[in-house]
């Protein structure tokens, strides 16, 4: 939200269409972040002793998160090969704030003018990739700031039974490698 907050500002006098653009994708994932809060709170302090459950994100929201970022006018492109498998909710949720941190990342870090979101499912497993087309820097520096978001990806993914690679790519470019299970087949 920080981010595309201070987009908006820088070309507010310039272009007010990409400024507007902007300060929609903050207000749309401010009320995402709200409700997402709100859920949990009312989890974990239920009014009626009842936890109160809304669904949580999960892969089939990520279109909607990619139309947000392009918004922001970052050039985003989604492949999928394989035959797309059910995940559980944890690792459908953990897939889902991979793609969301990893573009995040992006729009905050990357000097990047477009992205790739690569999902490939197998017989066990689904890895996504997500590249950009960044300009190539240290490692360190694309991690900037807490240095949490990273850190959270893989504990989010590990607890789901699956495993988290990043780091930058040969020439340009950094890349997200997360591989989770698949749901069986019974």
């Amino acid at each position: 939200m920080v981010v595309q907050a201070g987009a908006a500002q820088s070309v507010l006098d310039t272009d007010r269409a990409r400024a507007q653009k902007a300060l929609t994708a903050v207000q749309d994932t401010g009320r995402e972040a709200l409700l997402e809060l709100r859920t949990m709170l009312s989890t974990l302090r239920p009014e009626d002793g009842v936890p109160a459950l809304a669904p949580q994100p999960g892969l089939a929201d990520v279109p909607a998160l990619v139309a947000r970022v392009r918004e922001g006018g970052l050039a985003v492109r989604v492949e999928t090969e394989g035959q797309p498998r059910a995940l559980t909710p944890a690792a459908d949720l953990a897939a889902y704030r991979v793609v969301q941190e990893s573009l995040t990342n992006v729009v905050k870090h990357a000097e990047a003018t477009a992205a790739r979101i690569a999902y490939r499912y197998g017989r066990e497993n689904l890895v996504i990739d997500i590249e950009d087309d960044g300009a190539a820097h240290p490692a360190a520096s694309r991690t900037a700031g807490s240095g949490l978001g990273l850190t959270g990806m893989r504990e989010r993914i590990e607890l789901c039974g699956g495993t988290l690679e990043a780091g930058p790519m040969p020439g340009r470019g950094f890349r997200v490698r997360a591989s989770l299970p698949v749901v069986m087949a019974a």
